[in-house]
C-alpha cells in the first residue's frame, strides 16, 4: 500500500474509562448517558451490549432490555482528559492526524520505517500502558476502508485491508457499514431488496445517482475501494441537527415539545461524543400549508452544559405558535467550536 491510513477507535470509551476508574463497575452491564427515561445512551460496556443495548438507544428502551444495568450520567471532563492523553500519543506517530470525535481519529503515514502492523501494535501498547485502555486499529489505503477495518474485530482489534482484498472482502457486509449511507437510505434500499454490499454491485452509476442523490457517485466508488478524502488536521463542523416529517400533521404543542426534547437529548449526546461546544439553538417548524418558520437564540458563551441547553430549547419553543397544524419539526445546534467550557450565563 503506497498510502497508509490508520483509523483508531477507543473501545466503548466512556464506559471503559468508568470501569477503569471504578473497579465496582468492572464486568457489569454499565450504561453511560441520560439516566432518565428521556435520555439517550451515549455508550455502554460490552457486558451491556449482550442485552442488545447500543449507542443512540433511548434510556427507556435500554432499561427495559437490562433492568439490572448500572445507569450513570458520566464525567465528560474526565473523558476529555483521557482523550487528550490518547491523542497526544497518536500525534507522536504519522504525518497527519484528523480527530473525528472524542474517541476516534485518522492518522496518515507517508514514509514508514517499520511495517504498518508493527506501528499499530506499538501504538496500541503505548495507549494501554499510559491510559489503561484498549484501542482498535484499522489499516488501509483510504479512510473508508481504514474505518471499516477498525470495527472488524473489536474490542482491542487490529485489521488490515489491502487493495488486493477489495472488493471481495466487502461483499458480505451489510450496507449499513458503508460510510455515507444513513439509516433512511439503508431502509430505503432494504425495501427494494438491497441488504448487502454485494447487492449494490448489480447496479450501474445511474442508479446510484438517481436513487441516492448527490452522494450516490461517492457510494458507488467507495464500495469499489475508491475514497480520495484527505486526512486533514482540522475538521470544522458548523452545525448539527435533526428533523422529522410526520405521517399525520400534529395539532398539540405538547407533542411538538416532546419531539423537540427527544431531538435535544440526541444532539447533546452527539456534541459530547464530538467533544465540542455550541452557542446557538434553532427550532425549525413547517406547517401543513408548507410555510416555514425558524426561531433561534444564543448563549453569551459557548457551552455543552446539558441543563442550560435544555432551558434554551424551552425558551426558543415559547416563540413557536401553534395556530396551524405542523407537518415537520427540527432542532439544530450551531456556532460550534472545540474547546473548554467557561462559566455560563443563559442569555
Amino acid at each position: 500500500m503506497s498510502r497508509i491510513i490508520m483509523h483508531f477507535d477507543l473501545d466503548a470509551f466512556f464506559a471503559s474509562v468508568e470501569q477503569l476508574d471504578n473497579p465496582e463497575y468492572r464486568g457489569k452491564a454499565l450504561i453511560v448517558g441520560g439516566v432518565s427515561d428521556r435520555g439517550v445512551v451515549s455508550t455502554c460496556s460490552y457486558e451491556a451490549r449482550k442485552y442488545g443495548i447500543r449507542s443512540g438507544m433511548s434510556s427507556y428502551k435500554a432499561r427495559k432490555l437490562c433492568p439490572n444495568g448500572i445507569f450513570i450520567r458520566g464525567s465528560h471532563s474526565r473523558y476529555r482528559e483521557v482523550s487528550r492523553n490518547v491523542f497526544s500519543i497518536l500525534e507522536r506517530y504519522g504525518d497527519a492526524m484528523e480527530k473525528m470525535s472524542i474517541d476516534e481519529a485518522y492518522v496518515e503515514f507517508k514514509d514508514c520505517q517499520k511495517s504498518p502492523v508493527e506501528i499499530a501494535r506499538e501504538i496500541k501498547a503505548k495507549v494501554l500502558e499510559e491510559t489503561g485502555l484498549t484501542i482498535s486499529v484499522g489499516i488501509s489505503y483510504n479512510k473508508f476502508l481504514a474505518k471499516l477495518a477498525s470495527d472488524w474485530n473489536k474490542p482491542d482489534g487490529l485489521k488490515v485491508i489491502t487493495n488486493k482484498m477489495v472488493p471481495h472482502i466487502l461483499y458480505d457486509l451489510p450496507i449499513s457499514k458503508v460510510h455515507g449511507l444513513g439509516k433512511k437510505s439503508v431502509d430505503k434500499l432494504n425495501r427494494i431488496g438491497i441488504f448487502y454490499i454485494r447487492d449494490l454491485y448489480k447496479y450501474d452509476k445511474s442508479f446510484f445517482e438517481q436513487y441516492m442523490g448527490k452522494w450516490g457517485l461517492e457510494i458507488y466508488h467507495r464500495i469499489r475501494g475508491i475514497d480520495k478524502r484527505k486526512v486533514e488536521g482540522h475538521h470544522e463542523r458548523k452545525s448539527i441537527g435533526t428533523e422529522r416529517t410526520f405521517k399525520t400533521d400534529l395539532e398539540s404543542m405538547e407533542d411538538i415539545r416532546n419531539i423537540i426534547h427527544g431531538f435535544c437529548d440526541q444532539l447533546i449526546e452527539d456534541i459530547n461524543k464530538k467533544d465540542v461546544l455550541i452557542k446557538t439553538v434553532s427550532v425549525k417548524i413547517k406547517y401543513y400549508d408548507f410555510t416555514n418558520i425558524s426561531r433561534s437564540n444564543s448563549f453569551t458563551n459557548y457551552t455543552r452544559n446539558e441543563d442550560l441547553i435544555r432551558q434554551m430549547v424551552d425558551e426558543v419553543l415559547k416563540e413557536v405558535k401553534m395556530d396551524k397544524k405542523i407537518r415537520l419539526a427540527g432542532l439544530t445546534f450551531s456556532n460550534i467550536i472545540e474547546g473548554e467550557e467557561e462559566q455560563m450565563s443563559l442569555f
